[in-house]
């Protein structure tokens, strides 16, 4: 029981540290990551990721791809600030990471076995059919907006209808109910009509307003709508910069029920083949 416990504690705060970037890669800091695997020693700790990243190597993998060295300024007393190093460590630096520790630490056996099975749900989703990353993507956003909408209630959040078209507002440069008037779908359908790239963006504007929030220790019905309708115009922002399509433009799609319904009926005649 105290196993499962540990286990299930360290997988939420894996979680809770956890970064998606403007391209929807997740990453961790290795400060953060290092310190939860038992290394509050950093000296100690970069010796674990310099064999990390020769394992990288060894692989066959480009190491930048998977370690990107980034520093940061951080107050050390009486208003001095310091720079320090850090690492941006994707899923499978992390994994490393995890395999080169010290395997009587506790921490990092658990450590081994949550990104072990990861990064192999990512290799099970690259695999998967346009249909079925849809559906994936669908409950994801399902899922992350749920935790978006407790994290707004404890930030004294009452106006949910404001908050939640503050961040279609900046997403889609316009209120819900124009961007389903442009889309020519029914009232409540946007999600459920959404392709996979829609979907991305918007779960990327969901995680990242749910982080800010905690961490910016935003409180009250206006800041909340204001951060995330800036956080919606920040990934609108990076959607141009990188010549893609804004949402508003992206063609309805079936509507995910069909997909779930059609993914049942093919489930249920595999059944009975067997």
């Amino acid at each position: 029981m105290t196993n499962e416990i540990i286990t299930t504690s360290l997988n939420k705060d894996f979680e809770s540290i956890k970064k998606v970037d403007e391209n929807g890669i997740e990453y961790w800091h290795a400060r953060e990551l290092m310190s939860l695997l038992g290394y509050p020693n950093w000296e100690k700790a970069e010796e674990v990721i310099a064999r990390a990243a020769r394992a990288c190597i060894n692989s066959g993998q480009v190491v930048d791809n998977h370690f990107h060295q980034t520093v940061k300024m951080v107050e050390i007393g009486s208003n001095t600030m310091r720079e320090i190093r850090d690492w941006k460590l994707d899923r499978f630096a992390c994994y490393l990471v995890a395999q080169n520790g010290d395997p009587n630490k506790q921490e990092i056996a658990l450590a081994q076995t949550y990104f072990a099975i990861q990064t192999r749900k990512q290799e099970v989703f690259e695999q998967l059919s346009a249909s079925d990353k849809r559906l994936f993507i669908r409950d994801e956003v399902s899922a992350e907006n749920k935790k978006l909408f407790s994290t707004a209630k404890k930030a004294g959040v009452t106006k949910f209808g404001s908050f939640n078209d503050a961040g279609y507002r900046g997403l889609y440069g316009m209120p819900l109910n124009e961007i389903e008037i442009k889309k020519g779908i029914k009232k409540g359908e946007l999600l459920d009509r959404a392709g996979t790239t829609e979907l991305a963006a918007n779960l990327f504007r969901i995680t990242q307003t749910d982080e800010k929030i905690k961490k910016d220790n935003i409180q009250g019905d206006y800041d909340a709508s204001q951060t995330h309708f800036m956080v919606g115009g920040k990934v609108r922002q990076t959607i141009k910069d990188i010549g893609g399509t804004t949402p508003e433009n992206l063609p309805p799609e079936r509507h995910i029920k069909e997909l779930k319904s059609e993914k049942k009926k093919l489930l249920k005649k595999k059944s009975k083949k067997k």
